[in-house]
Parts: structure tokens; C-alpha cells; sequence
């Protein structure tokens, strides 16, 4: 029995997975709120013990970067181990990756149906490929292809600096320095991002907010609200801060796609993009996307999709286990085709 995980900053999600003949059979799989637990372990225990099944591997996906089994978590006062992990649970190892790359892993595992085309372009299937996901924080990873297969691997693009392309953005650049000491890319491309903007756009006078947005605002997920008050056209204000983050959004996924050339393609993650679906939809994150100058072409052929099923990152934590641990002969994670 494998034991899968997808940590991240605002939840946890755990599940059980038989592998058979080459493919995972889910079995019982739960979601846990992650700031109202000390720590992973706490969590693993609570699923664990409550369904008491013979487990023999496990592999979680976490939201920080990992380095020799073991990651300090960015938007969480954690500390991961998973040799740690390994003795509380019995087992000889654990596998422990950033959660970007297990979300990698996951492509080869979905359907037709988790996704959906922004740009059909011109998919190369020997060319790497680039995943960026906004959610609680920023992630990015790739996956190169080492002449046989597509190799997925982690990185921390979320932090790097962001960088603006005009005037507007240089004022919010300016206006972020005020307040933080310096300004990655996930201080604008998370759902802390789209209310960092909002607040600057509301700051700064480009739009009043109405009193009842303002009590909305104050009583719950001020991302949830900005988003669905901009998709609804109810407030200028918020559709401003929407198409800021979205343009926002393809340019650093632009960014990525050239640093990876990401002829393969390029797939959008994270909590945030299914359901801010058809803004993405409409030329803004495109035109953004595209817009690199005399390379305009090259990433007007790269495919863009948007991955809509919620569990990449679990059934990519769960499809590491399977290869490596369980079936290590079926390791070829280029077949887009494996199936559930």
C-alpha cells in the first residue's frame, strides 16, 4: 500500500494508492487544514492510525524546497524529515520532493479532460517542458527530456525576483518595497499576490472601493472575493487587480518557458487558475505570455494548458512511490497515457 501527500500551505491532502499491473488504484484519501497542526507528522499520524492499513511506501510532495531529504517550509513554521517520517512510519524511506515536482510527476497520470488549452501551439513531444502554479505561494519545476523520457525537477523560480515591464508595474514594484524588503515573483503571483495588488491598486488611487467590497473584504478570503467580484464585473476596482495578476501571470510563465524552453509545453497549475478559468481564457495571460520580443514566435508555437484536476500533485507523489519503489521497471514517465 502506498501513503501519498500533497502539503501545502493552506491544506494537506493524504491518500492511500494500491499500484496493480502498472496502474494506481486509489483507496481512501482525506484533506486536513495545515496551519491547524504542528506539523506533518501529527497529520500522517491522524490518517494513519484512523484507517489502519498495511502500508510498505510513501512519498509526499511539499511546498519548500528539499535538499537531502529534508525541507523548512516556506509558508508553513514546519520542518519536514523524511528519514524521521520513515522511522514513524516504519518503513526503510520515504520519499520527500518539492511539491512542484511531484505536480509534474502527476502529468502523466491525467486525461484529456484535466486540462485546458490556451494556446494550442505546436507541441514538440521530445521538448522539455515548464509548470508554474500560483496558489498559498508561487511554484515552478520542469521537466527535461534525456533522449528517452521527460525527467521532472524542482526549483524555487518563485522567488526570484519579480520584474517588471512598465510603468504600472514599476509603481507597484515601488509600492511592495515599502512593505517588504525585497519582491519575488510570489509576492505578486499567489493568492497573498492578488490581494497585494488590489491593496496597491486601491492605494494608490486608481479606483474606489465600495463600502459593501470593503465589508466582504473584512469578513472573508479577501483572494476569493477580489477574483469572484472581478469575474462577476461588480467592481472595477477588483477586475483592474484581476488583469494586473493574470498579465502578470503569463509573463513569468513566458519567463519560464524561455529559461526551459519549454517546447513541450507549458502547464498551468495551482489552486488559483481553474477557478479564475475564463479570465485565463481571454488574450491578457496570452498576450503577456508571447510578448518577449524577437522571440515572440518561439512562444507562440509552446502549448499552454491549465491543469484542472486538483490531484496532480497527490497522484505524482503516488506515481514516484509506484516506479521507483513498487514497479521500478515502468519508469517511462513520458507515457501521458497511464491512467488510473
Amino acid at each position: 500500500m502506498i501513503l501519498a501527500g500533497d502539503i501545502g500551505g493552506t491544506k494537506t491532502i493524504l491518500a492511500f494508492f494500491r499500484a496493480e499491473g502498472g496502474r494506481l488504484r486509489p483507496i481512501v484519501e482525506a484533506t486536513f487544514p495545515s496551519r491547524e497542526h504542528a506539523n506533518l507528522d501529527e497529520i500522517v499520524s491522524k490518517f494513519v492510525s484512523a484507517h489502519n492499513l498495511p502500508l510498505t511506501h510513501a512519498c509526499f510532495g511539499i511546498a519548500g524546497p528539499v535538499k537531502h531529504g529534508r525541507c523548512e517550509t516556506t509558508n508553513l513554521p514546519w520542518v519536514v524529515d523524511a528519514k524521521a517520517l520513515a522511522s514513524k512510519l516504519g518503513l526503510e524511506t520515504v520519499g520527500l520532493m518539492n511539491d512542484l515536482e511531484a505536480n509534474a510527476y502527476g502529468i502523466a497520470a491525467l486525461a484529456p479532460k484535466d486540462f485546458i488549452v490556451l494556446n494550442q501551439g505546436a507541441k514538440e513531444a521530445e521538448g522539455n517542458a515548464a509548470i508554474i502554479s500560483a496558489g498559498t505561494g508561487l511554484g515552478e519545476a520542469g521537466l527535461y527530456w534525456d533522449g528517452q523520457q521527460h525527467r521532472p525537477f524542482a526549483c524555487e523560480g518563485g522567488h526570484a525576483d519579480f520584474g517588471p515591464r512598465n510603468e504600472l508595474q514599476m509603481e507597484l514594484l515601488r509600492y511592495l518595497l515599502r512593505r517588504f524588503a525585497r519582491v519575488s515573483w510570489e509576492r505578486v503571483l499567489s493568492g497573498p499576490g492578488l490581494y497585494n495588488i488590489y491593496r496597491f491598486l486601491h492605494d494608490t488611487g486608481h479606483d474606489r472601493e465600495p463600502t459593501w467590497l470593503t465589508e466582504e473584504l473584512r469578513h472573508q478570503d479577501p483572494t476569493t472575493v477580489i477574483a469572484q467580484v472581478a469575474l462577476a464585473g461588480k467592481c472595477a476596482l477588483c477586475e483592474l487587480a484581476l488583469d494586473l495578476f493574470v498579465s502578470l501571470y503569463g509573463a513569468e510563465a513566458g519567463n519560464l518557458a524561455l529559461k526551459l524552453m519549454a517546447t513541450g509545453g507549458v502547464f498551468i497549475g495551482g489552486g488559483i487558475a481553474p477557478k479564475i478559468i475564463e479570465k485565463l481564457k481571454d488574450s491578457t495571460f496570452i498576450k503577456a505570455f508571447t510578448a518577449k520580443g524577437r522571440l515572440q514566435s518561439l512562444l507562440e508555437a509552446m502549448p499552454v494548458r491549465i491543469i484542472v484536476n486538483d490531484k496532480a500533485a497527490l497522484l505524482g507523489a503516488a506515481l514516484w512511490a509506484a516506479y521507483t519503489q513498487v514497479e521500478p521497471t515502468q519508469t517511462n514517465l513520458s507515457l501521458v497515457g497511464h491512467r488510473l
